[in-house]
């Protein structure tokens, strides 16, 4: 077999004076290597110069949309202490509030003290700024904002639209229900404050604003855009779910549809289903939210003070009658997973599109003092067994308005003003 001819690159005569420049640029680098790298040069200073860290691009130097200013160098928000502030107490009055539910307002309900309302929040190294109800509502002229999740999320949103309707004229605002939707409209501003009654975020048996509470929860596969159609053009998004998701260390999901004859339901483990809803979430985030006019914030999971021996306490009893804090800065309780905090930050770190996470668990877990307990209206009468135990129904998930949950608020518009 005849070979073919020798490439022109191996011919004697031309490969020579190409040898000859290489090595004289090799003897070249590692002469003068000392005034090229950095002193005492490590493989990986040197990998830098061959392949150097991106630089941020002009989109990412771009502010975030909505931000007016930035935090101070080095402010963490959520990393802080509760400070006893009896000069400035509640931002607002619970009857100052038209639009509070009953199941919040404690003070209407019989609550005798006001001490959880003293409690600001303080930051260890900054100081939040203060909210201002007409910079946020001129911010938001002409735009839509919009919590989606449960009924913390639900209180969250309560909060702030008490936080700024005082400084709308009474003819001007109005707030009403259209099924999964409420919406707080300021007319003079054409922007709305809406939540959208979404416990799992994916579609489940428990969807209906009414009539939710289902004893085996259900939540179907992949199945973000039957609410998420209903999100589009919001230019604001607070996400939360986590409490319905904690029904034991297994969840049941759907695959298929809740209209099939036979469904196929699959007990996956609690963070595998948690870890799928998150991945809907982050596709959705990525196919309707452009990261130069819109911002996404997600809530994390809100502490609940069910059981007080985990902080000392009576054995058999709760939030009921507490009054005071947890001294223990470290306390953390078994409600909160941090099992389900790990595969938030994995799979948010994924996200291409910027999601302020808004860090409320810590913060929150000493106020065993700020829940509703029993002063809330009840779904239905009590039992005499009931009566004599109020422990026994005393609700440790939900917070007193106004309350904790203002001080959420303060760190969201923290958030959006000045990241």
């Amino acid at each position: 077999m005849e070979l073919p001819p020798s490439l022109p690159l191996f011919r004697k005569t031309r490969f020579y004076p190409y040898l000859f420049l290489l090595l004289s640029l090799v003897v070249f680098l590692i002469s003068y290597s000392a005034y090229l790298l950095p002193s005492s040069p490590s493989v990986t200073s040197l990998a830098n110069l061959i392949w150097p860290t991106p630089k941020p691009t002009k989109k990412n130097k771009d502010k975030l949309a909505f931000a007016i200013g930035e935090s101070e160098k080095g402010c963490d928000l959520f990393s802080g202490k509760w400070v006893w502030d009896e000069s400035s107490g509640a931002l607002y009055e619970e009857s100052e509030c038209p639009y509070l539910l009953p199941q919040q307002t404690c003070q209407e309900h019989g609550r005798p003290d006001k001490d959880y309302l003293y409690w600001r929040w303080q930051p260890h190294n900054c100081l939040i700024p203060r909210f201002n109800a007409s910079l946020m509502l001129e911010t938001i002229r002409g735009k839509r904002m919009m919590f989606v999740g449960d009924s913390l999320n639900r209180g969250q949103f309560t909060s702030l639209v008490c936080l700024i309707h005082k400084v709308i004229p009474d003819n001007a605002k109005s707030l009403h229900k259209v099924d999964s939707f409420t919406i707080f409209t300021a007319k003079d501003y054409n922007a709305t404050i809406e939540f959208y009654w979404a416990p799992f975020l994916l579609e489940s048996n428990a969807d209906s604003p009414g009539k939710h509470r289902v004893p085996d929860r259900i939540v179907r596969k992949d199945s973000i855009d039957t609410h998420g159609q209903h999100w589009k053009g919001v230019d604001i998004m607070v996400f939360n779910t986590y409490i319905w998701w904690m029904t034991g260390r297994t969840f049941k999901i759907l695959n298929g549809t809740f209209d099939d004859n036979i469904k196929y339901i699959a007990d996956v483990p609690t963070e595998d289903a948690y870890r799928m809803a998150m991945q809907n979430l982050l596709r959705w985030i990525k196919g309707n939210m452009d990261p130069k006019r819109n911002r996404v914030f997600f809530t994390s999971m809100s502490p609940s003070h069910a059981w007080s021996k985990e902080w000392g306490g009576d054995p058999n009893g709760n939030c009921y009658n507490e009054t005071k804090m947890i001294d223990d800065p470290n306390y953390w309780g078994s409600d909160s997973r941090k099992s389900i905090m790990q595969v938030i930050s994995e799979e948010f770190g994924k996200s291409k599109v910027p999601i302020t996470f808004l860090n409320i668990t810590q913060l929150s877990m000493p106020r065993k003092d700020a829940h509703t307990s029993i002063y809330k209206e009840r779904w239905g009468p009590l039992s005499p067994e009931e009566r004599a135990n109020p422990v026994s129904y005393a609700d440790c998930i939900h917070w007193c308005v106004p309350g904790i949950q203002d001080v959420w608020n303060e760190l969201l518009f923290a958030k959006l003003f000045y990241p």
